[in-house]
């Protein structure tokens, strides 16, 4: 599980779109951000099954997103989740999140932090 960090334009979205192509996923990947999650079947990769993009941006309250099954998406170990804007479920989010944070430098410049 991915916490992505930065601010509007950074890169979240373009980094999960790398990712996804890495995983072969041929379908393209958009940003969920009036939708809060879309969902990406993986193929071919043995032990994962589904890569889960979210975008809390727009996300007033997150415990709507445990409602319709968060919990057991981010419980999976066949899943794979990647977490926009993740800072508004700090609450409710495993300690052991991965956080990547995208510090926008220049217009084609990004400095890129994992903890």
């Amino acid at each position: 599980m991915f916490s992505l960090e930065g601010d509007l334009g950074a890169g979240k979205t373009t980094f999960t779109q790398g990712l996804a192509k890495g995983l072969s996923i041929t379908n393209w990947i958009k940003s969920p951000t009036f939708i809060l999650m879309r969902e990406h079947k993986i193929i071919n990769m043995p032990g994962l099954e589904t890569l889960y993009h979210i975008d809390c941006y727009r996300l007033n309250k997150p415990k709507s997103l445990f409602d319709i099954g968060l919990k057991d998406i981010l419980d999976d170990p066949k899943n794979i989740v990647l977490i926009e804007w993740a800072d508004k479920l700090a609450d409710y989010l495993p300690k052991n999140i991965i956080q990547i944070k995208f510090n926008h430098l220049k217009e084609d410049e990004r400095e890129i932090t994992v903890s």
